[in-house]
Protein backbone atom coordinates (compact mmCIF):
# COMPACT_ATOMS: atom_id res chain seq x y z
CA UNK A 1 0.00 0.00 0.00
CA UNK A 2 1.48 3.25 -0.99
CA UNK A 3 2.38 5.72 1.97
CA UNK A 4 0.32 8.94 2.09
CA UNK A 5 1.91 12.68 1.07
CA UNK A 6 1.47 15.07 4.30
CA UNK A 7 -0.88 17.22 2.70
CA UNK A 8 -3.53 13.89 2.06
CA UNK A 9 -2.78 12.91 6.21
CA UNK A 10 -3.69 16.60 7.00
CA UNK A 11 -6.74 16.68 4.69
CA UNK A 12 -7.87 13.03 6.08
CA UNK A 13 -6.44 13.11 9.98
CA UNK A 14 -9.90 12.93 11.00
CA UNK A 15 -10.72 9.84 9.47
CA UNK A 16 -7.05 8.33 9.88
CA UNK A 17 -6.76 5.59 13.26
CA UNK A 18 -3.66 4.96 15.44
CA UNK A 19 -2.10 2.58 12.39
CA UNK A 20 -3.04 5.33 9.57
CA UNK A 21 -5.74 3.49 7.84
CA UNK A 22 -8.89 4.92 6.61
CA UNK A 23 -11.65 4.29 9.34
CA UNK A 24 -15.40 4.81 8.88
CA UNK A 25 -18.20 5.16 12.04
CA UNK A 26 -19.56 1.66 12.43
CA UNK A 27 -22.73 2.38 11.03
CA UNK A 28 -21.34 3.91 8.04
CA UNK A 29 -19.24 1.28 6.94
CA UNK A 30 -21.50 -0.84 4.78
CA UNK A 31 -23.77 2.12 3.36
CA UNK A 32 -23.53 2.15 -0.05
CA UNK A 33 -23.89 6.07 0.22
CA UNK A 34 -21.35 8.61 -0.04
CA UNK A 35 -21.65 10.07 2.86
CA UNK A 36 -19.47 8.65 5.13
CA UNK A 37 -18.61 9.82 8.64
CA UNK A 38 -15.13 9.64 11.04
CA UNK A 39 -15.05 6.90 13.32
CA UNK A 40 -14.57 9.81 16.14
CA UNK A 41 -17.93 11.47 15.24
CA UNK A 42 -21.18 10.27 17.09
CA UNK A 43 -23.63 10.16 15.08
CA UNK A 44 -27.02 11.52 16.03
CA UNK A 45 -29.01 11.53 12.76
CA UNK A 46 -27.93 10.29 9.02
CA UNK A 47 -30.73 10.58 6.87
CA UNK A 48 -30.24 8.04 4.58
CA UNK A 49 -30.04 5.10 7.70
CA UNK A 50 -33.38 3.11 8.05
CA UNK A 51 -32.71 0.17 10.93
CA UNK A 52 -34.46 -2.76 10.60
CA UNK A 53 -35.91 -1.99 13.60
CA UNK A 54 -37.80 1.28 12.90
CA UNK A 55 -41.62 1.40 12.00
CA UNK A 56 -41.27 2.14 8.43
CA UNK A 57 -44.76 4.32 6.75
CA UNK A 58 -46.23 2.47 4.30
CA UNK A 59 -48.36 4.75 1.71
Amino acid sequence: MPRMSKKRKLEWQLFLNHRNRMTYNSLCRKCVHGCKQSFRAVVMDCPRYYSKRAKRNHK
